[in-house]
């Protein structure tokens, strides 16, 4: 982008583009200013300058152009500077895949031993006298291992967008952002805990026709607490992850939203089933404790609400950003109800130590992706308007088949599922002793049931987040629970479906 007569008639354009775009912060339509010089913004998202000559190639401001001042990515050892055509045709500075899958490997393999160590917690305390009596917490586990994807994930996603368009500037702008979305999440964990509490006593009693009240209670302390300090530990732990993926130049959507479910499923299990045993020994005895901690938790809400609605983001949300995570949370429930009957099958036996990995995978893999054309489109297009090869009919075929930096993506998450569950799946008989090998007909059902689960959730996060930014609703806050609600009860339909078909043909699983 050329001025006469200033001194950037010598920079290159992307160098001249990034440098205008570390001064203008904050505007989703992407319009910058040079003096002396005006600019329109096309309909296709493109930036060109009024009355350029023909020869200029307009240029697109991608996630890459101005997360860093002194252009880390082009600059890392794990890449060298390349151009490469995004959705919409035009050249822009992009990652090459090198260094897409570099940043992405990592968090991915942590979040993966994360989901399996969480799948051997909850192989062991499946055992425990409180989920023997109440099995109702069976169908509290993907509901609170789901708000990793209603809020840490949702969280990660709308501070990484916030790094990336430069909104992260001054200290206490920066400091004013976070608190006020900890505080939201902190709001949005007690709510939903109290919400996850009510729906697993409403279809544990349309189940077994019955639902005493001490189970009632002991399921609204358990959900409540563990959904509270989860969120609590995860938010600060996030915070951390995305500053820190700004200071030393990584893309904070590879890394901050796997990151985000990296433990976060051994935490929250851990947390439940340590909350349940806790709660379950005072049940009989001193019963005024659950009430107690109950109402110490709602009571903090006003706090809660207080500090979110000081930052105009977090006061938005604070009153429009209810409907995904509760519709979310209602899904992962149903999928809770389907781990809830498939335990008590002695037939099924074992499926649930690899429900949180093949639910924890498919959750992290469409939450890099849908995070990823989030901050493509608040970089490059107005709200309410899309790139014009989604503006028609969707076509699944275009998520996986194309040149652009979001197809690459989408076909280097798909490409991870095999080599990373087969990972995943032998270090799960090697944390239960090595004695046997995963037999060859549960190997090939269980990967079939994954890549089916995550190619789904791609094309579905492919739709649905132009589909939500075509109707004026931020991605970062709507699309991933939707979507990691929806990985958790494929996962766990997909999953039973496997199991039993091991059971009809009399495959046990091992060799």
């Amino acid at each position: 982008m050329m001025v006469p007569g200033s001194q950037e008639e010598s920079l290159p354009p992307s160098r001249s583009a990034g440098r205008d775009a570390r001064h203008q912060y904050g505007s989703n339509q992407s319009l910058y200013h040079h003096s002396g010089a005006s600019q329109h913004l096309s309909s296709n998202g493109n930036i060109s300058p009024v009355g350029a000559s023909p020869h200029l190639e307009p240029q697109v401001y991608t996630e890459t152009d101005y997360l860093l001042p002194d252009k880390l990515y082009g600059k890392s050892r794990l890449s060298a500077p390349t151009r490469s055509n995004d959705v919409c045709g035009s050249s822009a500075p992009a990652e090459t895949v090198c260094s897409m899958v570099l940043q992405i490997l990592v968090p991915f393999l942590l979040s993966g031993l994360g989901t399996v160590s969480a799948g051997v917690l909850l192989d062991v305390v499946q055992n425990w006298d409180v989920f023997q009596e109440v099995t109702e917490l069976f169908i509290l586990v993907p509901a609170v291992l789901g708000m990793k994807g209603n809020l840490e994930m949702t969280l990660a996603s709308r501070l990484s967008t916030a790094v990336n368009s430069g909104k992260l500037g001054g200290a206490k702008e920066k400091w004013t952002l976070i608190v006020g979305n900890l505080a939201l999440k902190q709001l949005q964990a007690t709510v939903l805990g109290l919400l996850a509490c009510l729906m697993a006593t409403l279809l544990g009693w349309m189940a077994e026709g019955k639902m005493p009240f001490n189970h009632v209670m002991l399921l609204c302390s358990t959900s409540v607490s563990t959904a509270f300090m989860a969120s609590l530990l995860q938010g600060i732990i996030m915070v951390g992850v995305i500053l820190g993926s700004k200071r030393i130049g990584i893309n904070p959507d590879n890394v901050a939203t796997p990151m985000a479910a990296s433990f976060g499923d051994l935490i929250t299990l851990a947390l439940l089933a340590c909350f349940s045993q806790w709660f379950y020994s005072f049940i009989d005895i001193y019963p005024y404790v659950l009430y107690l901690v109950d109402l110490l938790l709602l009571c903090m809400i006003p706090l809660w609400v207080m500090i979110a609605s000081k930052h105009s983001a977090s006061l938005i949300l604070l009153r429009t950003g209810w409907e995904p995570i509760i519709t979310a949370m209602i899904i992962s429930s149903v999928g809770g109800l389907i781990l809830d009957k498939t335990v008590s099958d002695p037939n099924l036996a074992g499926i649930i130590v690899y429900a949180p990995v093949i639910n924890g995978i498919g959750g992290n893999l469409v939450s890099i992706q849908s995070s990823r054309i989030s901050t493509s489109l608040h970089l490059n297009y107005p709200l309410r308007e899309v790139p014009e090869d989604r503006q028609g009919c969707y076509n699944p075929c275009r998520t996986f088949f194309g040149t652009g930096a979001n197809h690459r993506s989408a076909q280097v998450l798909l490409l991870l599922v095999i080599p990373g569950q087969l990972v995943f799946i032998h270090t799960i008989h090697l944390i239960k002793g090595g004695h046997t090998l995963p037999s060859p007909l549960f190997i090939v059902t269980f990967l079939s049931a994954s890549l089916i689960q995550v190619s789904s959730l791609l094309c579905t996060a492919d739709c649905m987040v132009h589909c939500l930014w075509r109707r004026g609703k931020d991605p970062d806050s709507y699309s991933i629970p939707y979507l990691t609600a929806l990985g958790d009860l494929l996962g766990t339909a997909l999953l039973a479906l496997s199991f039993l078909i091991l059971w009809c043909v009399g495959d046990s699983g091992s060799v």
